[in-house]
């Protein structure tokens, strides 16, 4: 008898089909991605690492020249090495780091693995505000790491940017071990030069950033990349704009070398501390299974489409935020410089983002409610709505399908006003049902790669 789970998928299945993803931390995946994700590598158990002399190319006979070490726990691992090295030297060239570790199992892992590596108990980390965007891996009190490490907060200014000012005062008074630069609902570009300067006032600084949302947009070339501008080590996860299997990855600049031998803690040689913060330090064996997944995603996204599909993204979130201003939705920042949206709907129209969310839920349009600077609703009430654009574009959507998007957000708002509260949405099920129909009909048009 079939499993019940694989019933689950399939009505998964059909949900993503007729309805539109607008949560900005998600993405479809391709066929070859999710071929390698379900093969048979999760068979093998491979901790340790591949050698590091020389980088192997992307051809056969490039990895067949390849001289493998012995750095494993596990016998077996010839096409294992030559797998995790392929997905090794991809993310390199992506991001123009000098080592990648293509490990870690999430961002959250990536973060830590990086704290881990550079900090010890009780050393302060600068970080952006989890109520003005930052993440909960930056110093939320709730997490493993904010028990560790002394997290302080920077915030946003007035117009949604980085309060560089407030930045610069603490980091001169604090002298923070790390300042990292990175968010979860934030849709400025950064000055990753003007936090170089402040961070080269500080001795033994390490400038991190964790680029988990817009990681795609820098592979492309549409978004700086803090690499370029002195970091000394990024983060992100391989999913979201990067397209790839769910995931974490560091990238660093430093020394290379073998893992197995302790080195001297100097900036320098970061990229060999975190290989031994995420292995043995935080993490046991690795999935290989979505390292394969990884290396195909890092292979695609080195494509020239890959470029066209970040440059879209961008056009289709400026689009959709121009029109959702044309409704009179408050937008924080005013727009965006990048795939995300934050729109204020307590402001704009009196409602929580929850409600709003869960109207739209019911339209096939999923978004996720998100708190703002000064929110008064805490996690479960909270005034905002974040989206964005990187799913519905791989899809293939263009401007015309984000101005009709706008519209049916337009609609629900309208629908959400008049009954006043969530429990009243059910009055409205025959336009609700209307909204929804029209929202199927579209995403029917543009098929949800590898379903």
């Amino acid at each position: 008898m079939k499993d019940i789970v694989f019933k689950l998928i399939e009505e998964e299945k059909k949900r993503q089909k007729e309805g539109l993803e607008l949560i900005p931390s998600e993405n479809y995946v391709s066929a070859d991605v999710l071929k390698a994700m379900g093969s048979i590598l999760t068979n093998k158990y491979s901790e340790g690492y591949p050698n590091f002399k020389g980088i192997p190319g992307d051809s056969e006979k490039e990895i067949a020249k390849e001289i493998l070490g012995n750095y494993r726990y596990y016998g077996g691992q010839t096409n294992i090495d030559r797998i995790e090295r392929l997905a090794i030297d991809r993310a390199c060239r992506l991001f123009h780091a000098d080592h990648a570790n293509v490990q870690p199992h999430s961002g959250a892992n990536a973060n830590e693995a990086v704290y881990f590596a550079w900090c010890e108990p009780g050393d302060k980390i600068l970080a952006m505000n989890l109520g003005h965007g930052g993440h909960l891996t930056h110093g939320s009190p709730v997490t493993r790491s904010a028990k560790i490490y002394n997290f302080l907060a920077y915030g946003t200014t007035e117009d949604g940017d980085i309060d560089y000012k407030e930045m610069e005062k603490i980091a001169k008074k604090e002298k923070p071990k790390i300042i990292l630069v990175g968010y979860s609902a934030f849709m400025k570009i950064p000055d990753f030069k003007r936090v170089k300067k402040i961070a080269d006032k500080i001795p033994d600084c390490l400038l991190m950033a964790d680029m988990a949302h817009v990681a795609g947009l820098i592979a492309a070339g549409v978004h700086p990349n803090p690499l370029d501008f002195g970091f000394h080590v990024m983060t992100t996860t391989t999913h979201k704009t990067l397209r790839g299997p769910r995931g974490g990855l560091i990238l660093s600049k430093g020394n290379v070398a073998s893992p197995l031998k302790k080195p001297e803690k100097t900036l320098k040689n970061i990229p060999i501390l975190i290989d031994r913060a995420v292995f043995p330090g935080t993490q046991g064996g690795p999935l290989e299974h979505v390292i394969a997944a990884k290396a195909v995603a890092f292979g695609e996204a080195l494509r020239p489409e890959f470029k066209t599909y970040a440059k879209n993204i961008v056009k289709n979130a400026k689009v959709l935020a121009e029109e959702l201003k044309k409704y009179k939705f408050i937008l924080q920042g005013n727009g965006t410089e990048n795939h995300l949206i934050l729109a204020n709907v307590e402001k704009s129209f009196g409602i929580s983002g929850k409600f709003y969310e869960k109207a739209l839920d019911m339209v096939g349009l999923t978004l996720n409610a998100n708190s703002l600077p000064g929110d008064k609703g805490g996690a479960f009430r909270p005034g905002g709505v974040r989206l964005g654009t990187p799913a519905i574009t791989t899809r293939g959507m263009g401007p015309k399908e984000m101005k009709k998007i706008a519209k049916w957000m337009n609609d629900v708002k309208d629908i959400c006003l008049e009954v006043v509260d969530e429990e009243n949405l059910h009055l409205k099920q025959k336009e609700l049902d209307k909204i929804r129909k029209e929202v199927k009909n579209l995403s029917l048009k543009f098929p949800v790669p590898a379903i």
